[in-house]
């Protein structure tokens, strides 16, 4: 018998690789999709997957992606994303603002766009993993903020308009998740400032456990939607409230 089959796009590192792993766990078949092909492929090599080198902001390759997927999709993981930048909104750069547009919103539409018949044909589930900054402002963060408040819209809209078909749309929210790329990407390769975001909290989410919730998610049963999923660290109680000790 043929294992159910998963896609985890952005699958290089953290959350994605954490949950391609998680799934294959689970006894999916997973195609692990980024860009960095050396990663996917160690890790596709580990799970007995497959490895497909996508870039979600360029049409042909997410068309690529989907021709290597086929024709049924049990699960989408919509990973994808990133932040850029912590500038206030007078001072922000309009090029990290484009950048996370592209790839936290239009990437997952162009990847959602090329797999939903598949999606429909396995009655599968689709996973757009947002962030707590797609459900409150903040200073310095207004462009990821928008980005994941875009996606955030997106994927109840799509829920509305999808109700007749059987495919389940899903969204993850996670709060402070120390990985090894996100602040380090939002702060330009700044180590030093990536790992002041962390200072203090003890215990921080990992990505293992964002993948954990994303697999429970995408193995309920097929009546089962878990509309929004928030998870965060037991420090952390908002955006703007995180318990730091001396």
């Amino acid at each position: 018998m043929s294992r159910p089959l998963a896609l985890v796009t952005g699958a290089s590192s953290g959350i994605g690789a954490a949950t391609a792993r998680a799934l294959a766990a689970a006894g999916h078949e997973v195609v692990c999709a980024a860009r960095r092909s050396d990663r996917i492929a160690a890790l596709a090599a580990e799970i007995d997957g497959r490895a497909v080198t996508c870039d979600v902001t360029d049409d042909d390759s997410v068309a690529a992606l989907a021709a290597e997927v086929g024709g049924r999709l049990d699960v989408l993981v919509n990973n994808a994303g990133g932040a850029h930048g912590l500038d206030p909104v007078a001072a922000a750069d309009i090029e990290d603002w484009r950048t996370m547009y592209e790839v936290n919103v239009l990437g997952t539409l162009r990847v959602t766009q090329a797999l939903l018949p598949s999606l429909v044909a396995g009655e599968g589930i689709i996973v757009n993993v947002g962030s707590t900054a797609g459900r409150i402002s903040y200073e310095g963060g207004a462009g990821y903020t928008a980005a994941k408040h875009g996606l955030a819209t997106m994927t109840e809209t799509m829920r509305l308009e999808l109700v007749d078909q059987p495919v389940r749309i899903t969204e993850i929210a996670p709060g402070m998740v120390h990985t090894e790329g996100f602040s380090l990407t939002r702060f330009k390769g700044d180590a030093e400032r990536a790992e002041q975001v962390y200072a203090g909290v003890a215990e921080p989410l990992v990505a293992e456990d964002v993948a954990d919730a994303i697999a429970w998610m995408s193995t309920r049963p097929p009546h089962v939607n878990v509309d929004l999923l928030v998870i965060k660290p037991r420090a952390q109680a908002a955006q703007h409230k995180v318990h730091r000790e001396s």
